[in-house]
C-alpha cells in the first residue's frame, strides 16, 4: 500500500482538537492506522480482512 491521503479521523476521538485519536485511510485492499499526535511516524496496515476480522473480535470483548 501507498502512503494514504485520506486519513481520517477516528469517531471515538472525543471532543476539542482530539488529542487521543487513532487516524484511519481506507484503500479497497488495506487499511492503514496511524497515531494522529505523530502521523510522519510509523503507520500499520492490514489487509482489508484481516482487519475485519480483528474489529469483529474487539466487538466480541466484554467490556473492561
Amino acid at each position: 500500500m501507498t502512503t494514504p491521503d485520506n486519513w481520517r479521523k477516528s469517531s471515538y476521538s472525543g471532543g476539542g482538537d482530539g488529542n487521543n485519536c487513532v487516524e484511519v485511510a481506507t484503500s479497497p485492499a488495506h487499511i492503514a492506522i496511524r497515531d494522529s499526535k505523530t502521523p510522519a511516524r510509523a503507520t500499520l496496515t492490514f489487509p482489508s480482512t484481516a482487519f475485519a476480522h480483528f474489529i469483529q473480535a474487539l466487538k466480541a470483548q466484554p467490556p473492561a
